[in-house]
């Protein structure tokens, strides 16, 4: 066991003072792990606090350290198989759900209000967000584009994505309210001093 360094614990409280964890981001069969630590860099970097992966059709890539930069570490994860049941526990937990895709009856990303509870989803590389995921989410979201391709890699859309709930939320000033009760946000401060090698405790 070895204490924890005062400068270190400092940044833990402050990081997980402004998680948000009421913003979540579903992986639907993202296959590059080049797009899946980019996607959790912006997570980390956003306070995304949790986020949910379903891999009902390609494997879970292989994530190097060096790749995430250890972004891993710092924002949980939920593996589902069945699109069906994440959708329903994020239903059931008060999330409105949106999917990223060109769609008729799409919204823009502008007019999504991410101040409330809201789940983000980005679907595979070549194929996007599956039929099924469409129709099980509650709307459809586009990012507007100027350029002749109408299309952004998903990695930059994820950020282009949470940067505006960012925004949304810094306005409102969420990131300057605690999202968590004291006894939970008491417990993860505990859970994240503790590194994946060895031990830690608090001074």
């Amino acid at each position: 066991m070895i204490n924890v360094t005062d400068s270190r614990l400092k940044k833990i409280r402050d990081t997980l003072a402004k998680r948000q964890p009421t913003l979540r981001v579903v992986f639907e069969n993202i296959h590059d792990p080049h797009n899946v630590s980019a996607i959790m860099r912006t997570c980390d970097a956003v306070g995304v606090y949790q986020t949910s992966l379903i891999y009902n059709y390609e494997k879970f890539p292989k994530i190097g350290k060096k790749s995430s930069a250890s972004a891993f570490k710092w924002v949980e994860r939920e593996k589902f198989k069945i699109a069906e049941e994440c959708f329903r526990k994020l239903k059931d937990q008060g999330y409105t759900i949106y999917a990223s895709a060109l769609q008729p009856d799409a919204i823009s990303l502008y007019d999504i209000d991410f101040t409330k509870k809201s789940a983000v989803v980005l679907g595979n590389e070549h194929r996007g967000v599956s039929e099924e995921v469409l129709k099980l989410a509650d709307k459809v979201y586009y990012i507007p584009m100027q350029g002749m391709v109408q299309s952004l890699n998903v990695s930059v859309a994820a950020a282009v994505t949470l940067y505006e709930a960012m925004r949304q939320r810094l306005a409102a000033g969420m990131y300057d309210t605690l999202q968590f009760s004291e006894e939970e946000f008491e417990r993860l401060i505990d859970l994240w001093a503790v590194s994946k090698k060895k031990k830690v405790k608090r001074t």
